[in-house]
């Protein structure tokens, strides 16, 4: 369509991304199921302003020190989790509610969605039971037909922040100004204050409380030790506790925060109402003129459910609107739903605050790395830098067949390569077999293929048993009818690592006898020529060529393995908000110095000691989840 823009889900933003097609944003996610709270209930004894502000600098003073040495991660959270009860205990009753349940508000916001020029015929607010709230349509809708448009006027976004009551303290705030995520929290949480606020219609709707991590008890977080997951769910709650500390502290202080109403009243069950609201629903649109993205809440559109499918939300810039088209067929009161996008159920549970069981893009992270320390380094490092792969990232094993990339694959061989480096380097034919690195048509060797295959299968096999469960025990588990909702996801989560590592292993296995029968059967290995198809195009799915004209797979699927940082200095300490970006950094050789060292060795290849080669890092995936996006940050 002329004039729209693709958006993705973001992360951590964790939405859907618009694209101009957009769909709801990790951020935009299927929405956790609500429970309503008793209106100022409960109100505990009056706090000194003095006591608070002690506690609230003890918090701010904890998040913001040196990250723990390893093994030392849990007895942080632990730490900062009693500070926080702590303060929760004293604001007990103070926090803004709404009378009344959700479903009250639905209506209103219908009807306000009309009045501003969103289209509201062909669907209703419905409740799916255990998928929560979702749009059912009221009438037949066919595949790719324009069913939903959210005009600009109707969206939280940056911009309207700057405008807002909130204008004057974003202005002199450089955390504010760095991170959109955490502004459109503070901007929800003034604006909910505000009984004039055009945007109470769509607030009122949304749940009083999630499902995120931010919501499980300790003995629920517990579950997820020993996961890949677990380090970005120990990162978000202390980022969001550092994140409230801070604008505690700021709003009390601050001149141009005299006037919001958050100075009276600012809990932190507020905060991570307002984190969590921004995590499963915030999402990437253009700004007016086009020149740029900002970050955007989307009424109603973010009532959309997640199926597997294609991202089918975009930006119409001619009409300055947000626009949906059908997933596919829906007949009348059937449930619709859109894609938030490619994301692992890590990423679903962490920031939209549920498991998805049938998720075809569901992964595990492994980071591996050419030791620096091995003989052949520089030749490594050069032949995979010609391919536009670092020698050290951060790599995707998938739940699905190839359970590799073609990236993951190129790097494996040539990790796994000795005198074959030579070929890759030198001689005029050199360039032309980097692009076959990726291609599984056309081996390095039976030799490489087997060392590669055995070290996937034995990686795998050695990840599993870091677990303090086995699968059967986890499905035991699961069987119990008195699982707490978290506790359930917290489980199926753990469960479904474990099976992609074992898929792997067994796929491994599988490969590696494979591979060893053409050896034992001495046959031929495939050759290419320079104008052969297959040099272009991989017969396997995600495995085209050639992969230095590509991004890393896992940076394009999902932009969630890998961050982009930024970071700001409080109380002397540096603090990193993460905005949800490509991936994890890759500290990489430059260029120069590497080339300088392949001469040197081209002489000496030979057969080289693979002791050591690779540098496998923890397993967990260092993206933290900071707010709503850094990556939620």
């Amino acid at each position: 369509m002329r004039g729209w823009v693709k958006v993705g889900l973001c992360a951590g933003t964790e939405g859907p991304l618009l694209s101009v097609e957009s769909c709801p944003s990790s951020t935009m996610g299927k929405k956790s199921r609500v429970k309503t709270q008793k209106s100022g209930s409960g109100a505990s004894a009056v706090v000194s302003p003095k006591e608070m502000m002690n506690l609230i600098s003890e918090l701010l003073q904890k998040c913001s020190s040196a990250a723990p040495s390893a093994g030392k991660e849990w007895e942080e959270y632990t730490q900062i989790r009693g500070l926080v009860e702590k303060i929760r205990k004293k604001q007990k009753g103070l926090s803004v509610v709404f009378e009344g349940s959700r479903e009250d508000y639905f209506p209103e916001l219908m009807s306000w969605a009309e009045e501003n020029g969103a289209s509201c015929d062909g669907f209703t607010v419905t409740n799916f039971g255990t998928e929560g709230y979702g749009l059912r349509a009221t009438m037949d809708i066919k595949a790719e037909e324009l069913f939903l448009w959210i005009p600009r006027k109707m969206l939280m976004t940056v911009e309207s922040a700057q405008n807002s009551v909130l204008g004057p303290l974003y202005s002199q705030d450089r955390i504010l100004q760095a991170m959109g995520n955490v502004t459109l929290a503070l901007h929800l949480l003034c604006e909910r204050a505000n009984t004039a606020s055009q945007w109470l219609p769509y607030i009122h709707t949304l749940p009083q409380e999630y499902d995120t991590p931010l919501y499980y008890q300790q003995d629920e977080v517990e579950l997820l030790l020993g996961t890949q997951a677990v380090q970005d769910v120990l990162s978000q709650y202390k980022n969001t506790a550092r994140q409230y500390a801070y604008f505690y502290k700021l709003v009390q202080t601050h001149p141009a925060a005299s006037k919001l109403a958050l100075k009276d009243s600012f809990t932190f069950d507020d905060y991570r109402w307002a984190v969590s609201s921004v995590m499963t629903r915030q999402n990437q649109i253009p700004t007016e003129d086009g020149s740029r993205v900002t970050l955007a809440l989307i009424p109603l559109w973010d009532m959309c459910n997640h199926t597997n499918g294609l991202i089918t939300t975009g930006y119409n810039l001619e009409d300055d609107r947000c626009e949906c088209v059908a997933l596919q067929d829906y007949k009348e009161n059937e449930q619709i739903y859109i894609f938030y996008g490619t994301r692992s159920n890590a990423e679903f549970v962490i920031h939209n605050g549920f498991f998805y069981q049938d998720n075809a893009h569901d992964r595990v992270k492994i980071k591996l790395g050419v030791s620096k320390s091995e003989r052949l380094y520089a030749m490594k490092a050069e032949v995979l830098a010609r391919a536009g792969i670092p020698a050290s990232c951060v790599f995707a094993l998938h739940c699905n067949e190839p359970p590799i990339s073609a990236q993951l694959l190129a790097f494996l061989r040539v990790f796994c390569m000795t005198e074959e480096l030579k070929d890759y380097l030198l001689g005029d034919h050199a360039i032309n077999k980097i692009f076959t690195l990726g291609n599984s048509e056309f081996p390095v060797s039976w030799e490489n293929e087997i060392k590669l295959w055995t070290f996937l299968e034995t990686r795998a096999a050695l990840l599993l048993k870091t677990y303090k469960t086995t699968s059967e025990e986890d499905r035991f588990m699961l069987e119990k009818p008195d699982l707490s909702l978290h506790s359930r996801v917290a489980i199926q989560l753990r469960l479904a690592e474990k099976q992609i590592l074992e898929k792997v292993s067994s796929s491994g296995r599988a490969k590696r006898l494979h591979f060893q029968k053409k050896l034992e059967e001495g046959a031929p290995l495939p050759h290419y020529e320079e104008s052969d198809i297959a040099l272009l195009e991989n017969t396997e799915p995600d495995a085209k060529l050639p992969i230095i004209l590509r991004k890393l797979e896992e940076v394009e699927e999902g932009q969630e393995i890998q961050v982009e940082e930024h970071s700001h200095l409080l109380n002397g300490e540096k603090v990193v908000y993460r905005m949800e970006a490509n991936g994890e950094p890759v500290q990489e050789e430059t260029q120069e110095r590497v080339s300088k060292d392949v001469h040197s060795a081209l002489d000496s290849t030979g057969s080289s000691n693979q002791k050591g080669q690779m540098e496998m890092a923890d397993q967990s995936a260092s993206r933290t989840e900071e707010i709503p996006k850094e990556r939620s940050e």
